[in-house]
């Protein structure tokens, strides 16, 4: 009998990122349900009220937040923050952490999420096989493969890593053994890159807290997610006044400041989102990940409006599948929302395609089996 049929130990590393953590959690769940022994690691103490089960700490996640990041900054100058005070610091604070977890939990396999590098450094480093949590698709795509300074950069980047840490090993993000990506071939596409990764589906979260359209009309969601409440003041009212100007609908904006004032538009600090987008016509997000997955997975079709780092090759994902439509974020004004979303229910059938692709990758169920076949 393997390893696998008597039960396994497997390590999750993680950063202090709700979306990255997301995922993981439905994961997490089908392991334990098939006799496996699971724990986290990662910065506490907010990973702690992220997650449920036995966490080892790996790094303080005061100093390590992305809330930290000038809202202002994009394109490369957001790129540049991203790597060089956020993503390799962590990496550095987290090693003795998870060297520690690693002595203490003694895993027979070590999930990587691809911000917590860490993870990747000590599993190499001690010989332990190991996984990459790909929680958004779009590394798989290569984005810095036209642009050979950038990549270059960050190469050096992880290259210092390495030779700190020694650890012979090749792209700290993707793991030789196994990349679980958390979408489908019919949204992402095919990986650039050659690398072993199973395309699982999203590994939705059931839907928490319970929901209910105030009357009959077309629902449209407007939500920037969890970390750009200082950076999307001005879209976040520009979309009140779109939704105003739209009495055929009933809009509801997600506003976690809780500035806003409206007499027509539903306003909420924060939503049961998997509940509400069951009742959706529109979506309209900045093109998280999490957020995109949530609404493709209840076929909503979308308005995107990305605003950094990956969110901008996620809404180019969804325009090419015909499952929404793009707009300018730092740009759009309340007409051109409008017009977005009238046109929205012409990529309903694109969304619905995603949605039929979502259900047969597994989603959490199929990644449990993948990371089985490591231990």
């Amino acid at each position: 009998m393997g390893r696998a049929a008597r039960g396994v130990k497997f390590l999750l590393v993680v950063p202090p990122l709700a979306g990255h953590v997301a995922p993981l959690r439905g994961v997490a769940a089908a392991l334990t349900s098939r006799g496996h022994q699971v724990a986290w690691c990662g910065p506490c103490p907010e990973l702690s009220t992220l997650v449920s089960g036995p966490v080892f700490p790996a790094g303080d996640s005061g100093p390590f937040s992305l809330e930290l990041r000038p809202p202002e900054l994009r394109g490369f100058a957001a790129l540049k923050y991203l790597w060089e005070s956020y993503l390799v610091p962590l990496a550095d604070a987290m090693v003795p952490g998870v060297l520690s977890a690693v002595s203490a939990f003694a895993p027979d396999v070590v999930v990587v999420d691809q911000q917590a590098m860490a993870g990747a450094l000590v599993a190499a480093r001690c010989g332990l096989p190991w996984a990459t949590s790909a929680s958004t698709s779009t590394e798989l795509a290569d984005p810095l493969g036209s642009l050979p300074k950038i990549a270059s950069w960050v190469g050096e980047l992880q290259a210092g890593l390495r030779a700190r840490h020694g650890v012979l090993l090749g792209d700290l993000r993707f793991s030789p053994h196994l990349v679980l990506a958390f979408t489908t071939r019919a949204l992402a596409g095919e990986s650039r890159l050659a690398v072993p990764a199973s395309y699982v589906g999203p590994a939705l979260p059931a839907a928490s807290g319970e929901w209910s359209p105030v009357d009959d009309r077309p629902l449209v969601v407007v939500t920037l997610g969890t970390s750009n409440a200082s950076a999307g003041a001005r879209f976040l009212a520009e979309s009140v006044d779109a939704l105003a100007g739209m009495p055929s609908v009933r809009g509801l904006v997600v506003d976690p400041s809780g500035g806003l004032v409206s007499e027509s538009v539903l306003l909420a600090r924060r939503i049961p989102q998997v509940a509400v987008f069951a009742h959706a016509s529109v979506v309209v997000c900045h093109g998280g990940h999490n957020t995109v997955c949530e609404a493709l997975s209840a076929g909503v079709p979308l308005v995107v409006a990305p605003i950094r780092d990956d969110q901008s090759m996620l809404a180019q994902q969804v325009t090419a599948a015909g499952a929404g439509v793009r707009v300018r974020f730092d740009r759009v004004k309340a007409a051109d929302l409008r017009t977005a979303i009238e046109s929205a229910e012409a990529f309903r059938p694109g969304a619905s395609r995603i949605r039929e692709s979502f259900e047969a990758a597994g989603g959490a169920e199929e990644a449990a089996s993948r990371l089985e076949s490591l231990g």
